[in-house]
């Protein structure tokens, strides 16, 4: 992966969970002329073993990362930050019923987007990526375009821009694709998910019943590729 150096560049914060849709987000931010920071949250989430494979992935190819840490099982409501709350279990994508998910975590993406605008104001960083989807996860609220649009213009309207700093623009770039589709689009780019873990039991190897396991390995066989992940896992004797 080539360094860049920041001097007179144009810097991109990448919001970074290390799953399949951040990853990819991460590998597209590389391909732009920009200097690119990986910024992963440790949020209390169940699945706490992704940032350990996102700083990884970030160590392996050379890009600078931070972690910021916040405590989010505070607002409890989900599956996912409750672990008094059992995660939903599938057989199949068809048993997931529609309406807001157990394992939606509320304004979670509200709150990482403020927190990347204002850890962002004060180095220069005029751009927040994220991996952001709706087609194969529609019920998510706080994924949608609008939802972007709106987050961009309470940051701009809330930090120095509104006072002649530069503005700070979010880029969702996958929101209207299929995870396939997404997954294609970041072989193209060269992109590793060899360390991209979706699973939502909080362990590396996918437990293959949580919507996040389901949706990955659909997404994997309608690309036409082999999971990276389970090949790596194959090879280090985990499965």
């Amino acid at each position: 992966m080539i360094k860049r150096k920041a001097i007179g560049m144009a810097k991109s914060i990448v919001l970074f969970s290390g799953g399949i849709d951040s990853t990819t987000a991460l590998y597209w931010a590389l391909a732009r002329p920009r200097a690119v920071q990986a910024l992963t949250f440790d949020y209390g989430q169940r699945h706490r073993v992704e940032i350990r494979m996102a700083t990884k992935l970030a160590g392996k190819i050379g890009v600078p990362q931070t972690i910021l840490k916040i405590d989010l099982t505070q607002v409890g409501g989900s599956a996912l930050t409750d672990r008094a709350s059992d995660l939903p279990r599938y057989k199949n994508l068809t048993q997931i019923p529609p309406g807001l998910p157990m394992t939606y975590v509320p304004f979670r993406n509200g709150i990482l987007l403020a927190l990347a605008a204002a850890w962002g104001e004060p180095r220069r960083f005029t751009e927040i990526i994220c991996g952001f989807n709706i087609i194969d996860s529609p019920d998510y609220p706080d994924t949608r375009p609008e939802f972007v649009r709106a987050m961009e213009k309470a940051i701009n309207a809330g930090t120095g821009a509104a006072f002649g700093r530069p503005r700070v623009k979010i880029l969702a770039p996958f929101v209207r694709m299929k995870k396939s589709e997404i997954i294609r689009k970041g072989m193209s780019l060269g992109a590793d998910y060899s360390y991209s873990v979706s699973c939502y039991a909080g362990k590396e190897v996918p437990c293959r019943t949580c919507s996040a396991c389901l949706l990955r390995a659909r997404a994997f066989a309608e690309a036409c590729v082999r999971d990276p992940l389970l090949k790596r896992l194959k090879k280090e004797g985990k499965r």
